[in-house]
């Protein structure tokens, strides 16, 4: 009796480690420089582009036939930029398709039928030309990582102990595990115009466990990745629009939309609130304000941002008397502290995910609209938006 139940122990085991053994944490980036310009890195497989706003790497890991959970993570340093930028973790299936990495890489050229506005390349799906497929959206904080050890002096507020070294943003992305299995290519674009840049990690999370997997159809993205892109103001003249098809067997639609508004300056949108109206079939699916209000949590990401004194009416209780009392101050406010269009310096974004399963088989058009601003001058009104639709078959 004891022998049968040692075995059945060695053999339970056993099939604990073996299944452990099938989940995956892939790296794809290790301290890898992002930068315009500026130093490369050691990893020789890491393919810069756009004098390295760009970087991108071939990764193969199983099909995992059932299905898997994925996971992205992704860290990010400064390696001398102190600014907030824009960036964006993307996948492209296959380099034999026309994408921003063979245009930027080969020179080949947008299709008409990808332009908005008959400026803006590059930002529609055509049956020749896929827009990428964003993995995670994210804001750079200001300066984290190089500004951290007091470079920058008496910025910190008292309730921050220390600068944070890094940011680390994590989000699960199953719904994309068609795209991020067998082979296929990663990248990370920072719109960072300065010789230093930053430095970013990037692991790929597979858990393995049982799942549906979905098909995917990119359908617009208006980030301007590579050179020839303008920045895309165009919705305060034009909606955005955009066919597909969804095929016979095509069940439990989603369209998964990602929107961040900028232009900072006093006035622009990256700092008024503007609604957003998403459309399918002319039937209105979304209608919201993208807006983050809780920027001031991010204040430890950010040692270089703008500081500003501001005087206010504080209430305290006074040692003596213990009793509180109100007294004028001058308090710190800083620019990372500031709402925005749905990010703050150091935040990722999120896409929304707004259910599509009443939808038939055929041809179906989203339109979005956006009471955006336009560019003027150096006032640099725009909105970068992506979306998708998955589904099961």
């Amino acid at each position: 009796m004891k022998l049968n139940t040692l075995f059945i122990t060695l053999l339970f085991t056993a099939f604990l480690s073996v299944n452990a053994q099938e989940s995956l944490n892939y790296t794809v980036f290790n301290n890898q420089p992002l930068n315009f310009g500026g130093e490369v890195g050691e990893d020789t497989e890491v393919t810069r582009l756009v004098d390295g706003r760009i970087i991108y790497k071939k990764v193969t890991v199983p099909n995992f036939k059932k299905g898997t959970d994925v996971k992205i993570k992704l860290t990010v340093r400064s390696n001398g930029d102190r600014w907030d930028k824009s960036g964006s973790c993307f996948v492209v299936k296959d380099l034999e398709e026309l994408s921003i990495i063979s245009i930027a890489k080969d020179g080949k050229e947008f299709p008409a039928g990808s332009v908005v506005d008959n400026n803006f390349k590059g930002v529609k799906a055509t049956e020749t030309y896929k827009p990428v497929v964003e993995l995670l959206r994210f804001m750079t904080p200001f300066g984290v990582g190089h500004y951290s050890d007091n470079k920058v002096k008496y910025r910190r507020p008292v309730y921050i102990p220390s600068w944070e070294k890094e940011v680390v943003w994590e989000q699960d992305i199953s719904q994309l595990k068609s795209l991020v299995t067998n082979t296929f290519y990663v990248g990370v674009w920072i719109d960072s115009w300065t010789a230093e840049g930053y430095a970013v990690d990037l692991e790929l999370n597979y858990s393995n466990r049982s799942r549906k997997t979905q098909k995917v159809q990119t359908l617009v993205n208006t980030i301007p990745y590579v050179n020839g892109q303008g920045i895309p103001d165009f919705f305060a003249r034009t909606p955005l629009e955009q066919t597909f098809v969804l095929p016979k067997n095509a069940k439990n639609a989603k369209l998964y939309y990602t929107t961040t508004g900028h232009g900072g300056h006093s006035g622009g949108d990256e700092f008024i609130k503007i609604k957003n109206s998403v459309y399918v079939n002319n039937k209105l699916v979304l209608d919201t304000i993208p807006w983050r209000d809780d920027c001031a949590s991010f204040r430890r990401f950010n040692p270089t941002s703008g500081v500003w004194i501001k005087k206010d009416s504080a209430s305290y209780i006074d040692y003596k008397t213990r009793l509180y009392q109100v007294k004028e101050i001058e308090e710190r406010i800083a620019s990372s502290d500031l709402s925005r269009s749905n990010w703050c310096p150091g935040s990722s974004v999120k896409p929304f995910e707004i259910d599509l399963s009443h939808l038939k088989a055929g041809k179906h058009t989203v339109k979005i609209a956006i009471d955006g601003t336009a560019a003027d001058g150096d006032k640099l009104n725009h909105w970068l938006v992506g979306a998708y639709i998955t589904y099961e078959e």
